[in-house]
């Protein structure tokens, strides 16, 4: 009958094919999981910035900006923080920082996208302040960039207890 076999009665041909199947199907759940959606990308990128302001570290931090980036603080009459001036910041600060984001919301169209990440920031493990950061990025060809940070700084109507 055209070179189709049945397995033996053993059921060890059952569990091939139990085996086959699931692997098969673990390899098409996992190349759809490759595939992340734009809204994880961006969120991917801003907790690569908080990572990386955890550990000071430098390069990962430039990695995660546009070179054109800058950072403002809602209500400061100032014109804004370059990026290496952040930068140097948070490398040369002694104390270990921990911003924590929850209730992130991601809107993407096209090559724009923007985060309204909820946080609180500890400093040595202490609650410092809570607000929210409003990121701009841009895909570009080597990924997402933040092009600009707007945040809050607020220190009453915090709940220092949040972590995620």
């Amino acid at each position: 009958m055209g070179g189709f076999r049945m397995a033996p009665r053993d059921g060890r041909g059952a569990l091939v094919a139990l085996l086959l199947a699931t692997s098969w199907v673990g390899v098409e759940v996992g190349a759809l999981s490759a595939q992340a959606a734009p809204e994880d990308e961006v969120i991917g990128v801003v907790d690569q910035l908080f990572d990386a302001m955890r550990e000071k570290d430098e390069a990962a931090l430039r990695a995660v900006f546009h070179a054109d980036a800058r950072l403002h603080t809602a209500g400061n009459a100032e014109t804004g923080t370059p990026i290496d001036r952040f930068i140097r910041n948070v490398v040369g600060n002694a104390a270990h920082l921990d911003e924590v984001t929850f209730e992130e919301e991601v809107r993407v169209h096209g090559d724009l996208a923007v985060a309204w990440t909820p946080y609180n920031l500890f400093v040595d493990g202490e609650f410092s302040h809570c607000g929210v950061d409003a990121f701009t990025l841009v895909r570009t060809g080597a990924g997402w960039k933040i092009l600009q940070i707007v945040d809050t700084r607020e220190r009453e109507g915090c709940d220092p207890t949040r972590r995620k």
